[in-house]
């Protein structure tokens, strides 16, 4: 447990430092878009490629995997039923919300939880690849061809080939795939550039929360609480019972229902916002998600932990 409260003093500081910078205007008004151009673009990628070219490959395709895919799945599924069937809600929107409530920051909060609650930053990384793989190009595809009316699988398929993440997670698998064993004069340089990577990500996320309002669409509150809920609570609880069906040890249970209870992810709000739909709901259930997984976090470790 003490380790645990490490690592939420870690977190929590460089957040508030964030949140700081952000309420007195330290670095300008392109200070968030310009700091997550870097953490996406460069500082994640070479992260991803250093834990994960020194990572186990036993923990990369363990069963944490297919609990992690089966419980998010779920969680999609009851959303999409819920908002389709009950709420009425377009395709598009059904679909925005169905990954508010089921899609995880892996990513920017992924990697620092992993890192410091769970002891390794590798953890995280196959719900990165699941998300990047198979999740993004399938919800590009729905989404272009509900509101623009395009099918052009050939291009999400580029474009999922292009993300720095997915190159950066893929070149790291292969070398941990292939057991190379990179020399210091390589890895340490890689090193260094990838150790800043969670600092910054963490106190761009504190900067994130400056300014922001929540419920403010009377018409989709009931889908900000419904997506909220799923992905705070039920998320976590299914995990467990799924893991625990595959009867997994507690170790291992603690850690897929601490990568199921990560808010969720930012980019879905970037989806929402590229094609013009649902972004209220996405941002709202961000801001829910990523201030309401700190609490559920913590419950966690003290139950499982």
């Amino acid at each position: 447990m003490i380790g645990v409260l490490i690592g939420f003093a870690v977190v929590g500081l460089a957040v508030v430092v964030g949140y700081i910078v952000a309420r007195i205007d330290l670095l300008g008004p392109h200070a968030r878009p310009v700091l997550s151009r870097l953490t996406f673009f460069v500082l994640s990628p070479f992260l991803l490629f250093v834990v994960l070219a020194q990572a186990d490959v036993a923990t990369l395709f363990s069963a944490l995997l297919p609990v992690s895919m089966l419980a998010a799945a779920a969680i999609l599924l009851v959303y999409a039923l819920i908002s389709a069937l009950l709420l009425r809600r377009p395709v598009a929107e059904t679909l925005i919300g169905a990954l508010s409530a089921g899609q995880v920051n892996s990513n920017n909060i992924g990697i620092p939880i992993s890192l410091y609650m769970l002891g390794s930053a590798a953890y995280s990384a196959p719900v990165i690849l699941f998300q990047l793989l198979i999740l993004m190009p399938i919800s590009l595809s729905i989404l272009d061809a509900t509101t623009t009316g395009s099918r052009s699988f050939g291009r999400i398929l580029r474009q999922t080939a292009r993300n720095p993440m997915l190159i950066g997670s893929a070149l790291g698998v292969l070398v941990a795939v292939l057991d190379i064993d990179l020399p210091p004069i390589v890895l340490d340089p890689l090193q260094l550039i990838a150790n800043a990577c969670v600092p910054v990500l963490l106190m761009s996320y504190g900067m994130s929360l400056y300014g922001q309002r929540v419920l403010t669409e009377p018409g989709r509150r009931i889908d900000v609480v419904l997506a909220s809920t799923l992905k705070l609570l039920v998320m976590p609880a299914l995990a467990w019972a799924i893991a625990t069906a595959f009867s997994l040890p507690a170790e291992q249970i603690f850690i897929v229902v601490v990568l199921a209870a990560l808010p969720t992810a930012q980019n879905v709000f970037n989806f929402a916002q590229r094609y013009g739909v649902g972004e209220i709901l996405a941002r709202d259930v961000v801001f829910v998600s990523t201030l309401g997984c700190l609490p559920v976090l913590f419950g966690v470790a003290l139950l499982l932990g």
